[in-house]
């Protein structure tokens, strides 16, 4: 980037009781190869009772609080008090790499693209939960067009991000798939993987990866409606009525009839979902014993989400 650039970034990133993880995030921000005027650091706080702010404060970001606000409408509050002419979201327990926005840099001015960003990766130490997940999360590709990205690694213009109304606020979970769903009605969405960062705080049992994934599937339907169905979203709400309502049906036809074709049938629907995400990793490299494990968490995730589906939204 030109020193005398008059592109600003705006990195956003919401909190609560993030003291032990944010000084690492901003550390790692603060060792960017980047125009230290060219980037600005706000940190939405939604009502921390640790030393969160004063983190922040010490490390030279701006500091914006409200207790009320979902995550969605933290970013939303940071993106409204930003300078930049980007907006970039992460998440407190992130740690980006030094060439992060220079990598980013190839699309602030690329009029066909919208939002951009990557999956964040794992750490070194990651747990056989964590390498299963990200081999499923994790692109096939160097650089491809994706449906959405993840808001704990995501550039957005603020142009645009203003021009559809941010983040609906009123979502509590799901809001990066439904912003990015608006986003795509102006351009393109692009996952690239030379923007990289760390998620530290990625679920590391199946004990936690079940417990998050029960939050995060709250908002699965009503994010949905919010902003209009799309079929590429199918399989997502089809996993709460294939394990809430199709396999328990199949599963009791073949215990009441005493039939192999009902019997074949219910063995198929339960076999069939792990073949599909075998298909669906069957370009990725990686021994077959991870795959076997990401089968497995498959099916705890969508067992998760069913029962999601039917939380009360406030749990």
């Amino acid at each position: 980037m030109d020193q005398n650039s008059s592109v600003i970034v705006s990195v956003i990133i919401p909190a609560f009781n993030e003291e032990r993880m944010l000084a690492g995030c901003l550390s790692s921000l603060s060792e960017l190869d980047w125009p230290k005027q060219a980037m600005e650091i706000i940190v939405a706080d939604n009502g921390s009772t640790d030393r969160t702010r004063e983190v922040a404060r010490a490390m030279n970001a701006t500091v914006l609080k409200d207790p009320d606000a979902t995550v969605a409408g933290l970013r939303n509050l940071g993106a409204r008090h930003a300078n930049g002419d980007i907006l970039a979201f992460v998440d407190a327990d992130c740690t980006v790499e030094k060439n992060w926005l220079k990598a980013a840099e190839t699309y602030f001015e690329d009029n066909r693209t919208v939002a951009w960003g990557n999956p964040p990766e794992i750490p070194e130490t990651a747990t056989w939960v964590q390498q299963a997940w990200y081999l499923l999360r994790s692109k096939s590709a160097d650089v491809q067009i994706v449906d959405w990205l993840e808001s704990m690694n995501l550039f957005v213009k603020k142009e645009d991000f203003m021009r559809i109304g941010g983040f609906n606020s009123e979502l509590v979970t799901c809001e990066d798939v439904d912003l990015c769903y608006r986003l795509s009605s102006l351009g393109r969405i692009v996952s690239d993987r030379s923007i990289r960062m760390v998620h530290l705080g990625e679920a590391a049992t199946l004990r936690r990866f079940a417990k998050k994934e029960l939050w995060r599937g709250m908002d699965n339907f009503r994010g949905v409606f919010a902003h209009g169905f799309s079929l590429k979203e199918f399989p997502s709400l089809a996993i709460p009525l294939y394990f809430g309502i199709f396999l328990p049906a199949v599963t009791l036809f073949a215990m009441l009839f005493d039939s192999w074709l009902w019997t074949a049938a219910a063995a198929m629907a339960v076999v069939a979902p792990g073949l599909l995400v075998l298909f669906k990793i069957r370009s990725k490299k990686a021994a077959a014993k991870l795959k076997g494990q990401l089968v497995l968490l498959c099916y705890v995730y969508f067992l998760v989400r069913t029962v999601s589906v039917a939380m009360p939204r406030n749990s």
